[in-house]
């Protein structure tokens, strides 16, 4: 019968690609399928995916560039609901040229008492939400849907720039049909590049294209004054690329470790290099990434504001006034700016108010409050300079593009090394960067407008220590007593996500996440910013020990072993993205009941990853009646490619199976 459902299905998505699909008019044998055909797991799919990129000329605007888009999803699961959300993004800066989405139409389709049924997505089911001072979206919510629910959408974005979107050709769930036509008048030169690992080879083609516009004019001949009309033309040749391509394969979002998966899904991505229009000469506009970074420094908005600095001069000397040291100004500057300064969750390379009204409000951008550190820095004699970066969820840019950087941060340079900083982040140090700007790498920015790279990877491994004591009572119910250390990001995320909560909350988490009773809880250094997090927990555990006839087991990691292996795919395409070098270590020490001895101690183990990237060491002792353990799993890299993913995961397999081995005791009567 499983057999028989999965060939119904693939005979109706066959069917269902075969045929012309236009919009607003959606099949019973695409609303009667169940699961996708090639990927049962899916809980939704792009039936169709169609995309025009055009260039419209009109006399008044010139060329604009047109995108027709056309997306048709299948709905399978509750868990697909989520695709049934739609967001447009588009450019509406609050001065300036603005792009437009027309066109808007959108239907859910269902099948019910046998019938297809068509609901109207109305104006109340679509939402304008400003995303920041650039850009805006349209927010489209679905009505009526369900599982077995198919949506259909279209809608038109006419950009004035000359900016051709990214084509992506993979996504989330898989793509049963896609197809994507982009056409550009010869005066315009585009370089092209492939991004993540599934490509689609473009058919290219060649067709003629004629501009028209009228011209009048007037001819004064004696008294009389005539007015003559003509049609003038242009002939140019467009240059077409066609993607098309069936049954392309989600790359999904379920493995550990992944980072932006966006960079690794397959897509062209389009740069302009230049133009040559009739009658005029080649217009250069390739740039590097110095370029790009010089146009943004010349900008009031980023670098005309690193030469505000009356409005925080008094400040400044107050806050200055016992530092002996740089790092003495540089920690006093940073911690105030921190302080004073509350981020209002919106990201930017250039500020939305400005410096001084942000500096008065006490709330800005992320590029409001680095740039006010940076020239109080500055001031304060420090060589300190922007920072641009790229957040990981914008991506990692491949080419030189404005919209490659999102983010700024500030950089102190102190003879040969030097200090990160973010005063956007209110559990943020000095080098201890948030996550969302640990994105390969950050462009400097000097005051002559210059700019090198800066590795936005943490040079120091986070740490994160336990020391156990546990011991076994007669009744094999264990007493014990932990303690856990965080230092640099561990710290950070734990002060992000304990901060506000009340201490019996986190003993509940801590007793949920473990198994176990606390009986006494201290928290130390959670507001001491700079300082590792300890706690120290008292607790019992009641079936941390397993007897078997006259033997008991023992796991000296209780409740901190690993169960799994996180690593379960089969091969995996894309780099495994830690986000930062790290170590845990674990030392136990396990007190035994009289009258048993050892039976049996788990064997030691030392492994590693190839070229240094990674180390694990695990050895059990035996010291009188009591039992030691000392560990440590060690990753050196932040980012490890996918060649080595078949190494890394029998690396963990080994780990997981270290960890899971049992102490052995047996009673001394039974040991004779």
């Amino acid at each position: 019968m499983k057999k028989l459902a999965l060939l119904v299905c693939m005979f109706i998505s066959v069917t269902a690609m075969s045929q012309d699909i236009s919009f607003g008019k959606v099949s019973e044998a695409e609303l009667k399928a169940t699961q996708h055909a090639l990927d049962s797991t899916a809980d939704a799919a792009y039936l169709f995916k169609k995309r025009r990129t055009y260039f419209d000329y009109n006399r008044n605007d010139g060329f604009n560039v047109v995108t027709e888009y056309h997306s048709r999803i299948k709905i399978y699961t509750k868990e697909g609901f989520d695709y049934a959300t739609r967001h447009i993004s588009y450019r509406d800066p609050k001065k300036g040229d603005r792009e437009k989405v027309t066109d808007l139409k959108a239907y859910t389709f269902n099948l019910v008492d046998g019938k297809i049924k068509r609901t109207k997505v109305s104006r109340k089911d679509i939402f304008e939400e400003r995303i920041s001072k650039y850009a805006s979206q349209k927010k489209i919510t679905f009505p009526e849907i369900k599982e077995g629910s198919v949506i259909d959408f279209k809608y038109t974005i006419t950009c004035p720039f000359w900016i051709i979107e990214t084509l992506n050709f993979q996504y989330g769930i898989p793509v049963d049909q896609l197809d994507y036509k982009v056409t550009v008048p010869e005066y315009f030169l585009f370089n092209q590049r492939a991004k993540g690992y599934y490509t689609i080879n473009p058919v290219k083609s060649i067709s003629r294209g004629t501009i028209s516009w009228n011209t009048k004019t007037r001819n004064h001949a004696a008294a009389t004054v005539v007015t003559q009309f003509s049609t003038e033309s242009v002939s140019f040749n467009k240059n077409i690329l066609e993607y098309k391509q069936t049954n392309i394969p989600a790359l999904k979002d379920n493995e550990p470790f992944v980072g932006n998966i966006n960079n690794y899904r397959g897509g062209m991505q389009f740069e302009l290099a230049g133009t040559r229009f009739p009658n005029s000469r080649f217009r250069d506009f390739a740039v590097t990434w110095g370029d790009i970074c010089k146009r943004i420094y010349k900008s009031a908005d980023f670098g005309g504001q690193l030469e505000k600095t009356r409005y925080f001069k008094k400040d400044l000397a107050q806050i200055v006034a016992e530092a002996k040291t740089d790092s003495e100004k540089i920690a006093s500057i940073y911690y105030f700016v921190q302080s004073k300064m509350t981020w209002n969750e919106y990201f930017g390379k250039f500020t939305d108010e400005g410096v001084k009204r942000a500096y008065a409000d006490g709330k800005g951008n992320v590029a409001e409050i680095n740039l006010i550190l940076t020239a109080m820095l500055r001031s304060a004699g420090l060589n300190a300079n922007p920072v641009l970066v790229s957040t990981r969820a914008n991506g990692v840019p491949l080419f030189p593009t404005s919209k490659g950087f999102n983010y700024v941060v500030t950089k102190v340079n102190l003879g040969n090394s030097y200090v990160l900083l973010d005063a956007s982040d209110k559990f943020s140090t000095p080098n201890i960067l948030p996550a969302r700007a640990l994105n390969w790498n950050g462009r400097e920015i000097t005051p002559n407008g210059t700019s090198n790279w800066v590795a936005m990877v943490p040079r120091r491994p986070s740490k994160e220590t336990y020391t156990l004591q546990l011991k076994i009572a007669d009744d094999y119910s264990v007493q014990g007593m932990m303690r856990k250390s965080l230092s640099n990001h561990y710290a950070m995320y734990y002060r992000n996500v304990n901060h506000n909560k009340k201490e019996e909350d986190i003993i509940g988490k801590i007793e949920e996440k473990y198994g176990i009773e606390i009986e006494d809880f201290k928290l130390t250094n959670l507001k001491k910013l700079g300082k590792n997090i300890t706690y120290t927990i008292k607790f019992d555990i009641d079936e941390a020990v397993e007897v078997i006839n006259d033997k008991a087991y023992i796991n000296p990691m209780v409740f901190l072993a690993r169960k799994e292996n996180v690593f379960k795919a089969k091969e995996r395409s894309y780099p495994i993205d830690f986000v930062m070098p790290w170590e845990d270590k674990f030392t136990v020490s396990i007190s035994i009941p009289e009258g048993y001895t050892v039976a049996e101690l788990p064997k030691p183990l030392a492994i590693g990853l190839p070229e240094k990237m990674g180390l694990f060491k695990y050895q059990v002792t035996q010291q009188g009646n009591k039992i030691k353990l000392i560990a440590m799993h060690k990753n050196n890299k932040s980012i490890i490619g996918p060649e080595y993913y078949e190494t890394l995961k029998e690396f963990y397999k080994q780990i997981v199976a270290k960890q899971q081995e049992k102490i052995v005791l047996v009673k001394a009567a039974a040991a004779k």
